[in-house]
């Protein structure tokens, strides 16, 4: 049984030993040097890897360590780069008396990383959903040997076609409108088939590849371009990421690289969804691991953050993205879902290393101490997240019920804004909450309707009060729809981006009166937002809904800025002597919506439901 024994360990050892090295994969796929933390974490990927032994020859690179992970098939090489320069290193593999060796590319970083600046409150982000926004390349719409090779703009849940070059297409109409930021859903690789054949990772959340652009989008390359191309028309770019889950046919949800990669691995907890727990004094462990630690959906395996080779990877990633792509902020998704501290890790880093660089966090709960607690520097939080700006959930709640409501003398139609406003001693930093009407998880701010008065309004909100604000594509020429059907109801095709589309409302002669009037009002208050320091740097002033009306000021070096909402069904009337302390003793002011000039010595009357908002 002995001799057995030993003839068998003999076998697998000559096994190992003449094993062939086939080196598949290498993260990041390549690498910059100059970076402040000096530190690189590279996971080689291929067959028995994990028994290799590794060098590299190569002036100011030495190994720390390698991390030899469960499964045989990863090997984790984390290397020093201090004093390393520009070129190309051999990376020596061996496996017995196998060798390979792999030429890996160090870079010079294009700028220094202080040198790049994130996007802020004198921004405005446009979001939209690279699948439903425009076809550029119909070639490819489908790309073969890919597990979802359906395009079918027939049905709302699978993908349309849309692509990076459609976007860079239509650069000018995002400088026509007055935007200055746009935010794209995630391009990268999302390689799944549809559930039922019916349901597709169109939206882009399902990673499968963190380091390649899904090339029904386009190429790495393509991405490159395009985001030189919205710096050349004044644009910055935001791209959306996803540390909490990946995508289930990633390669580590198939061949997991070790026990706890993943938290509850095979789906073996569904989160509850509910964020509260993780700053709850009073949560139990049960409420807080189902928040964190289960799966988002079947097909999104949560990610273990705890775990430092897991973050360490994700934060090169974005390191990876902003240095290859030049992108001017992130966006991460379902960000309190992940490991709290981890993330806070990851932005600690990514602030050190880029401090006027700027990342926004989804933290979806509707009152304002939630998304307070997560802004960088919050006295209410003992853990601080270094995370710059907040999504403001709590201003789209109020606003959603606001703007079917008749304006009363407490609670209700604008009192809402009134009261929730109140609460901005809770953020440390109030201009760099993002606030938004909308955006691709709601219903579109007009539902089914096409009625702009409600929508006027909240634009006008939106757009002059002490935040940094969002747009969703579309709704600038009245696109509508709901979720109660499917998701795809709000995340439709913009109209003219498709080459089979009957009218195109990228131009003004493709829209329709309604919609030209829409556009032009929303582009002549982007464009006056343009530059203006009353609005970025003004103090702000509001004052409690009266008889109906609620008006917010903002002043800044003398020059004042009146937003003025009548919250009723019928007319009324501007009583211009409340007011006064911001007034003073200036006698006209000019309408930014409408070009006209207004008189202030006098009650103003206004139509039902009508937006002013006044500048002197």
């Amino acid at each position: 049984m002995k001799k057995i024994t030993l003839l068998l360990s003999l076998c697998l050892l000559t096994l190992t030993v003449n094993a062939k090295i086939k080196i598949k994969k290498i993260d990041p796929t390549y690498w910059y040097v100059g970076m402040k933390d000096a530190s690189l974490q590279l996971m080689a990927y291929g067959e028995g890897i994990k028994n290799a032994d590794v060098k590299i020859n190569y002036p100011g690179v030495r190994i720390d360590s390698l991390v030899r992970l469960d499964s045989p098939n990863y090997l984790l090489l984390y290397l020093n780069m201090d004093g390393a320069k520009a070129g190309v290193m051999n990376i020596e593999f061996t496996l017995g008396k196998q060798k390979t060796t792999v030429k890996y590319s160090l870079l010079n970083r294009t700028m220094a990383g202080e040198e790049r600046k994130g996007f802020d409150n004198t921004d405005v982000l446009y979001m939209l959903m690279p699948d439903r926004f425009a076809n550029g390349n119909p070639k490819n719409d489908i790309i073969k040997g890919m597990h979802d090779e359906r395009c079918d703009r027939n049905e709302p849940s699978l993908r349309h076609g849309g692509d990076l070059e459609g976007i860079r297409q239509h650069l000018d109409y995002f400088t026509e409108l007055g935007v200055t930021a746009l935010w794209f859903t995630p391009v990268l690789e999302n390689d799944r088939p549809a559930d039922d054949g019916k349901y597709s990772t169109y939206h882009g959340y399902a990673t499968t590849d963190y380091y390649r652009v899904d090339p029904r989008f386009g190429t790495n390359e393509e991405y490159k371009s395009l985001v030189d191309a919205c710096h050349a028309k004044g644009l910055k770019v935001v791209m959306d990421m996803i540390f909490n889950h990946c995508g289930d046919y990633h390669i580590w949800n198939k061949d997991v690289p070790s026990k706890d990669w993943f938290n509850h691995p095979g789906y073996g907890l569904q989160t509850s969804y509910k964020l509260t727990p993780v700053l709850d004094p009073y949560a139990s462990k049960v409420d807080m691991a189902e928040t964190v630690d289960g799966w988002f959906v079947s097909s999104m395996p949560d990610l273990n953050q705890r775990n430092p080779h897991v973050i360490k990877y994700l934060i090169q990633n974005s390191v990876w993205w902003i240095e290859t792509v030049g992108i001017d902020g992130i966006r991460m998704d379902t960000y309190p879902y992940a490991d709290r501290k981890a993330m806070a890790q990851w932005m600690k880093t990514l602030d050190k290393e880029y401090p006027n660089f700027n990342t926004v966090g989804e933290t979806w709960v509707t009152e304002p101490a939630y998304p307070a607690a997560w802004q960088k520097d919050s006295k209410l939080s003992d853990c601080n997240s270094y995370l710059k700006t907040v999504m403001d959930f709590a201003f789209f709640d109020r606003l959603s019920m606001a703007k079917n409501e008749e304006t009363d003398d407490w609670w209700k139609g604008l009192n809402r804004i009134y009261n929730v406003l109140c609460y901005d001693y809770l953020y440390a930093n109030p201009s760099a909450v993002m606030a938004f009407v909308e955006n691709h998880d709601t219903d579109r701010f007009l539902a089914n309707g096409k009625d702009s008065t409600a929508l006027k309004q909240a634009y006008a909100l939106l757009l002059t009060m002490n935040r940094t604000p969002q747009l969703y594509y579309g709704t600038e020429i009245l696109m509508n729809g709901t979720k109660e059907v499917t998701d795809g109801n709000v995340r439709k095709d913009f109209p003219g981006g498709f080459p089979d589309d009957k009218a195109n409302k990228f131009t003004r002669e493709g829209r329709t009166a309604a919609e030209n009037a829409m556009f032009d009002w929303t582009s002549r208050l982007l464009h006056w937002r343009q530059g203006n320091e009353v609005i970025t740097h003004g103090t702000q002033t509001q004052f409690i809904p009266y008889h109906g009306i609620y008006v917010i000021a903002r002043q800044y070096k003398g020059k004042n800025v009146l937003t003025i909402l009548n919250g009723k069904q019928t007319d009324n009337r501007l009583e211009v002597a409340r007011y006064a302390e911001i007034i003073g003793q200036h006698t006209t002011a000019t309408d930014v919506t409408t070009g006209k000039p207004i008189d202030l010595t006098k009650d103003i009357p206004m139509t039902q439901r009508q937006t002013m908002i006044l500048s002197f």
